[in-house]
């Protein structure tokens, strides 16, 4: 993850997902609800209703839409604060009415649950917890105190002791339970949203790096005519020029600079993969290439390439898949990481499938988490020991689950594992118990070929003309 990448996910306010224009359409819809109950209750059953404080409770409900509709624009995002802000005058406005229309024993109790979950998916845990507790309290009060619902004889509707508490229990476990219930399931969704963009990020970046050594490439071939011949005439003007010192000197900064040129764009371009003979590769020099920005990082990287018992096939020519490669390279970028002093990556293949492990000499992964790697945002508890490995690190938490989306969209299978790395007979090794990943994949999920019968590519594409 870049600092870009980073930035692009805090930017993702959880109340900054709300539009104004949908709390309103909701307010209006329990206001309509509202008028409608009212009017059922006292023309069709006869119940007296405290008419004029209740029309008072749903105007101002009313009034609050019209002018938060005049004032603010439709399409507007609510902050943290307005989102709250609207929600708490509902709970409030809801309590109110109940408490003039029976409290408790109104059975349209049940709605005042309806902001506490909205609150739950859409803001921040502070402001969920705040209107949660506001939610209760009101509960807690139209149980206490309301004014009771009479039938047309002056009978009062009123529930048992035992069921009237039993409803007031309900709608508090419910604030709670259903409040938690809705936060976490959309932390989840929104952790997995926030953690397969960045993946994204991730490929396109690294798409882009290829494509880009692909144009460098093709400079770099189309460029190298000229270098030469300009060197060769430097070459030439510096034997002419030998009894002019000044005008050698200068033929000589031609020809260094015509090297360095050359220099650059071999060092630009040797990872071009524009032409169709390259977007093929030895499977030894896909993984190679994924670990040579960590080669040069104090650690002893070694490479064990040999097929399987059994297996006579020879080493398998892959297609060169950006996601194998970004994916590849930040697993070995772990074990750099977490390692003592070395790092084993073994290739192997069978007539079916093709497996790549990657094993360090570190402590492995910690206990904590081993069983939920690749999950996204997954932190690591044992931080006092990680903290030494890498200092100066703090991750999201996305590296693995990154590797692991991007191999596996590319066929392959992931297994993490701690302990003693397998190690073939008459070999010895100085590796412990540390963290050892295996990636498997399907041999038809990587080539193109049956058994080392690779077909014409074909003509390559003109990139200049």
């Amino acid at each position: 993850m870049t600092s870009d990448d980073t930035d692009i996910l805090q930017d993702r306010e959880r109340s900054n997902w709300v539009r104004l224009r949908t709390l309103l359409i909701l307010r209006w819809c329990a206001i309509g609800g509202q008028i409608v109950a009212i009017v059922i209750a006292t023309r069709y059953f006869g119940l007296k209703i405290e008419a004029g404080p209740s029309a008072m409770t749903i105007g101002a409900a009313m009034i609050a839409n019209l002018i938060t509709s005049f004032v603010y624009p439709e399409n507007k995002r609510l902050s943290e604060r307005e989102a709250s802000a609207m929600m708490a005058f509902d709970i409030i406005q809801l309590g109110v009415l109940l408490y003039l229309t029976g409290g408790l024993h109104n059975p349209f109790a049940l709605l005042i649950l309806a902001p506490v979950i909205i609150a739950a998916t859409v803001l921040h845990l502070l402001s969920f917890v705040l209107l949660g507790l506001l939610a209760i309290g009101m509960i807690t009060a139209i149980a206490l105190t309301f004014v009771p619902l009479q039938v047309a004889d002056g009978t009062l509707l009123l529930l048992p002791p035992l069921l009237h508490f039993g409803f007031w229990a309900s709608l508090v476990i419910g604030v709670i339970f259903l409040g938690i219930y809705a936060r976490q399931v959309t932390t989840e969704m929104n952790t997995m949203g926030d953690a397969l963009l960045a993946t994204q990020l991730a490929l396109a970046r690294e798409q882009k790096l290829t494509d880009l050594g692909g144009v460098v490439a093709a400079a770099a071939h189309e460029l190298g005519t000229p270098l030469a011949t300009i060197k060769l005439v430097s070459n030439e003007l510096i034997d002419d020029l030998a009894d002019h010192p000044e005008m050698r000197e200068d033929a000589e900064l031609i020809r260094s600079q015509a090297d360095r040129c050359r220099d650059i764009l071999h060092s630009m371009g040797r990872a071009g993969k524009d032409d169709l003979h390259l977007r093929s590769a030895p499977l030894e020099t896909v993984v190679k290439e994924a670990a040579e920005p960590h080669l040069q990082r104090g650690r002893n990287v070694s490479f064990d390439v040999t097929p399987e018992d059994g297996c006579t096939l020879p080493q398998p020519v892959i297609l060169r898949r950006p996601e194998i490669i970004h994916g590849l390279r930040n697993l070995i970028q772990n074990a750099v990481d977490f390692s003592q002093t070395q790092i084993a990556i073994d290739v192997r293949w069978s007539d079916n499938q093709i497996f790549v492990r990657i094993a360090d000499d570190g402590h492995g992964f910690p206990q904590s988490v081993i069983g939920r790697i690749g999950d996204p945002f997954v932190r690591r508890r044992r931080v006092a020991l990680d903290g030494l490995r890498r200092p100066g690190y703090d991750g999201m938490g996305l590296g693995l689950f990154i590797a692991k989306t991007l191999l596996e969209r590319s066929g392959a299978q992931l297994l993490f594992a701690n302990g003693q790395r397998r190690i073939p007979a008459g070999q010895k090794s100085d590796l412990g118990t540390g963290a050892i990943v295996t990636v498997t994949w399907p041999m038809k999920a990587l080539t193109r070929t049956d058994h080392g019968n690779y077909p014409a590519l074909g003509k390559n594409q003109l990139i200049l003309d």
